[in-house]
């Protein structure tokens, strides 16, 4: 008998060739304790896979809602800020108008008083508004908790 070379080609010196004995496991009969828990745990992976596929599709939708209110929030606070610019320029430009329209010194000072008290109205009411806005956008965060708890179920 001649000895068999391994793929290595380094020579088998004589040693037989041992192979790992095969199984047909199809032929084998299960224990019904064990098909009962396999099928058991089959039951339980299907639940938990459908409560995560739902929670999963409750917290995408979440999500692009969240993102959706927080983009327009965001855009409302944007534009309310162009407004306010806008308001504060032309009365700052109508306020330099009238003061090279006055006449005197006297009239200066009525323009600079009358002018500092509708400025600080206006900006107050300015304020109040965007405050309003900033607190709109504010509960686009208690909506990221809900996500957060909706993940979490999953």
């Amino acid at each position: 008998m001649k000895p068999a070379a391994s793929s290595f080609g380094m020579p088998g010196y004589g040693i037989p060739k041992f192979e790992m004995p095969k199984f047909d496991l199809s032929n084998m009969e299960m224990p019904e304790a064990f098909r009962e828990i396999a099928e058991k745990r089959v039951e339980q992976t299907r639940d938990a896979y459908a409560k995560a596929r739902i929670a999963s599709e409750e917290a995408v939708n979440l999500l692009e809602n969240t993102y959706e209110t927080a983009f327009k929030r965001g855009a409302d606070y944007n534009n309310k800020l162009i407004e306010i610019t806008r308001t504060n320029m032309r009365a700052a430009f109508d306020y330099v108008q009238q003061l090279l329209d006055a006449k005197s010194p006297s009239e200066l000072m009525e323009l600079s008083t009358a002018q500092m008290r509708k400025q600080f109205e206006i900006v107050s009411a300015q304020s109040r508004e965007l405050c309003a806005l900033a607190q709109e956008m504010a509960t686009a965060g208690t909506i990221k908790i809900s996500v957060f708890k909706a993940l979490n179920k999953a």
